[in-house]
């Protein structure tokens, strides 16, 4: 890790402990509080993402095997062709599998604030072409 805080949640639900960096999370809220974005924050994906229209913008959180820090970023199938291919990009698997559309951006790929809000306009720029996720009853 870079010297910087890191904050751990536990998830009660799903039992497990999240972890993600406090500043990094402050560097994309202060990216989209600049871009005048109304975003909203919430715990997922073993971290922390930032919605918008309720759907899930980016995030961030600690890699349970590596310990390094990704940024999640969802670019959709259209851009993620040509983002997966970046050296500081890897594809988002959870169960595996890829989930196209969606892409982890390594450290190096983030480390300073131009960088990461060129990612952040990638995924403002998809959010207003993506559906609703299904709320849970």
């Amino acid at each position: 890790m870079n010297g910087h805080s890191m904050h751990i949640l536990y998830n009660k639900k799903h039992k497990q402990i999240m972890a993600y960096n406090e500043a990094t999370a402050q560097r994309i809220a202060n990216i989209l509080v600049q871009k005048k974005v109304a975003f909203t924050d919430k715990k997922m994906f073993s971290g922390i993402c930032f919605m918008l229209d309720d759907k899930m913008l980016c995030g961030t959180h600690i890699d349970k095997k590596s310990g390094e820090e990704l940024l999640l970023c969802r670019v959709g199938e259209e851009m993620y062709q040509s983002v997966i291919e970046r050296d500081d990009c890897i594809p988002m698997e959870f169960t595996g599998k890829p989930m196209v559309g969606f892409v982890f951006v390594l450290e190096s790929g983030s480390r300073n604030d131009k960088d990461l809000a060129l990612l952040i306009q990638l995924c403002l720029d998809y959010n207003p072409l993506d559906k609703k996720s299904k709320k849970k009853k």
